[in-house]
């Protein structure tokens, strides 16, 4: 037994049988249970309950033991005085006076032995075997506020790039679209690259893609070498001329070749975001106001400059092929930055339109296909478009994996049934 559970039982016990006695044999009314407080204080607040004839309004407190609340002190702490009941798995004591509500004895054996195997299972997720019997209506409201939790939850981390630059969003922006470039493997050294050039250096200089690439690979370190060809010792010549204008100090995480598609390689991906910069202007500010996501995913259509045609990497030649940025990229990207970004800019101003337009662009995108979304697609559960597919990752990583289930829609039915 553990108090999330217990919180848990309290709340069934309301929605299944609401008339109920206190151990002292007085008759109990639950008239409401109360809300869960967050904060300090009862765990429940503005409960409404019934003992014989009189109605009382106040908090809930919930313990394992009656005795746990001289054990944590309540006596003596003013946030309780307006408790008007004690709820606890087992009364081992007497509560000043307040009426106790033992559970141990009222809780059906059937709930605790789901409970336990939900929390014991190693499958996939934890209801696998019962999730099927969820019924669509569910599903799509639980879908629904998974994805929200999950834009808020990614919101957090485009609000602290904001305080640390003043609140730019173009420089915002910047910094997690190149985050989303290095992919996971690079993603610290990409951000980190990023933020070492501010967006007006990179504004100054859009027009010529060579010394975009020379400014990214310099700041990567991936310029130090001697090299033989024309190419690496122009954007070498360059970077130096750029880097003592600029004053600029290069990362020191180092950038990492292994383990990864040549498509991937951090030099092709670096090649394609200066691209990028050369052909966008105020890229966020543009992005903003375009009506459907296929009209973003075009000025994210961009293949890397000539050199890059014949090499994945500095001076190791290789059979032509030009490096366009790919649908799969170019929908992650929407999808891991755009998206997020574009809704934290509606939640910052109070902007729903901003936040609606994010929620439709996911809408309008084809639903990621990976580990996780196979998953749930083999257990029946639909993902037809990027909206289902952000918000079933949202509910493996952050409910089955963390074994939430007392906190998730499909647990507390599973449970409740």
């Amino acid at each position: 037994m553990n108090e999330r559970l217990l919180q848990f039982i309290w709340q069934f016990q309301y929605f299944n049988n609401n008339e109920l006695t206190t151990d002292s044999g007085e008759e109990i009314h639950i008239l409401f249970p109360g809300q869960y407080n967050t904060n300090q204080g009862p765990d429940f607040s503005d409960a409404r309950v019934r003992i014989g004839s009189t109605t009382w309004v106040g908090s809930i407190e919930l313990h394992l033991k009656t005795s746990d609340w001289y054990k944590h002190q309540h006596q003596k702490d003013t946030n309780y005085n307006n408790v008007i009941l004690h709820v606890v798995w087992e009364d081992d004591g007497s509560t000043d006076g307040l009426p106790v509500f033992e559970l141990k004895s009222r809780i059906p054996k059937l709930l605790l032995q789901r409970y336990g195997e939900l929390m014991n299972s190693s499958a996939f997720i934890p209801c696998e075997k019962s999730i099927s019997t969820i019924h669509t209506i569910t599903w799509k409201s639980w879908k629904d506020r998974l994805l929200v939790e999950r834009l808020l939850r990614k919101a957090q981390v485009v609000e602290a790039c904001l305080e640390q630059n003043k609140y730019h969003w173009e420089e915002t922006f910047w910094w997690l679209l190149a985050r989303n470039f290095g992919i996971k493997v690079n993603a610290d050294a990409f951000e980190a690259i990023a933020r070492s050039i501010p967006v007006n250096i990179l504004a100054k200089h859009k027009t010529q893609v060579q010394q975009v690439e020379a400014l990214l690979f310099g700041q990567a370190g991936l310029l130090n070498n001697h090299f033989l060809e024309d190419y690496p010792i122009l954007l070498k010549r360059e970077y130096e001329f750029l880097n003592k204008k600029y004053r600029l100090r290069p990362i020191h995480q180092p950038i990492h070749f292994l383990r990864m598609r040549p498509g991937n390689f951090p030099t092709i991906r670096l090649a394609q975001l200066a691209m990028l910069i050369t052909r966008s202007a105020h890229l966020f500010s543009t992005i903003r106001e375009l009506g459907t996501v296929k009209e973003v995913g075009g000025l994210f259509e961009i293949t890397a400059n000539d050199y890059w045609h014949y090499h994945y990497r500095f001076e190791e030649a290789s059979p032509f092929k030009k490096k366009k940025l790919g649908e799969t990229m170019i929908g992650n990207i929407i999808i891991n930055t755009v998206v997020p970004v574009l809704f934290s800019y509606g939640k910052y101003h109070d902007e729903n339109k901003y936040k609606e337009k994010a929620l439709q662009w996911l809408e309008e995108m084809s639903a990621e296909i990976n580990g996780i979304t196979g998953g749930f697609q083999q257990l029946g559960i639909e993902n037809k478009n990027a909206f289902d597919s952000q918000a079933l990752i949202e509910l493996k990583n952050e409910y089955c994996d963390k074994k939430r289930c007392l906190d998730c829609v499909i647990g507390n039915e599973l449970l409740k049934k």
